[in-house]
């Protein structure tokens, strides 16, 4: 793994992941809409890691006719590429507002079919590549708490698996991350339970070694694999009645 592109990079998992890579000495591209703030961040991994090639890119993930051009002019080619960008958005005001719910649709899945595509295609003509791409549990069975976002990452992790499918014979590896609670900026102010909730750098941690064991679909913590299997299996005619 010499070089990472990382889309989404200013997220609390976009930061972890390049620190990660840095410390590898790979050289680490961040892509996403707050340049100051990345700059920032290239800023202090090139002091902390000296040596390393960090470079900063403007990409919007809902800018889809930019997504191509955005690709073919990065400084330095990626050999894995990871797909953290998301947005959690707000289940009650997507159930009144369509505005809310498309903002949750074409962040969680849209735009990362957008650019996953055009990454998928360069990877596939070079012959080698790793994709990797950051789903939820919430995509394995519709919520009422959150099945607007849930649905979102539900398609996101039906794309990875067909895109896994497509690229393996052309040695392309693509990896479906399945994260629960994460302590991020993105559930400030929500509680979760600490023991089902992960820290960004041992989350980064954790999927550097998987995508060198070539790891297909990884759930972190490891317990919700657990959890959610429980949950998938619960029947229909008792879990609408459940309030989850």
């Amino acid at each position: 793994m010499k070089s990472v592109l990382i889309l989404g990079a200013g997220s609390d998992v976009g930061v972890a992941l390049a620190k990660v890579f840095a410390k590898q000495n790979a050289t680490v591209t961040l892509a996403g809409r707050d340049i100051p703030y990345l700059e920032t961040i290239a800023a202090d991994l090139r002091i902390r890691y000296t040596g390393v090639s960090v470079y900063v890119q403007s990409f919007d993930a809902v800018a889809y006719d930019t997504h191509a051009a955005f690709y073919a002019g990065l400084p330095q080619a990626a050999d894995v590429t990871v797909c953290v960008f998301g947005y959690l958005g707000d289940q009650e005001k997507a159930q009144q507002d369509f505005a809310e719910s498309r903002k949750i649709i074409e962040s969680n899945y849209v735009g990362a079919v957008s650019i996953l595509n055009v990454v998928a295609e360069d990877y596939q003509r070079k012959g080698n590549g790793v994709i990797v791409g950051v789903s939820s549990v919430a995509g394995d069975r519709g919520r009422q708490s959150n099945y607007v976002y849930g649905s979102a990452k539900a398609g996101f992790t039906a794309y990875l698996s067909g895109l896994r499918n497509r690229l393996v014979k052309r040695n392309v590896h693509v990896m479906t991350l399945k994260p629960g609670f994460i302590k991020t900026k993105m559930v400030a102010g929500l509680h979760t339970p600490p023991a089902l909730t992960a820290l960004p750098d041992k989350l980064a941690a954790y999927v550097y070694k998987a995508i060198g064991k070539k790891r297909n679909v990884v759930y972190y913590l490891p317990l919700w694999r657990y959890i959610m299997t429980i949950i998938v299996l619960i029947p229909e005619s008792i879990f609408k009645k459940l309030k989850l």
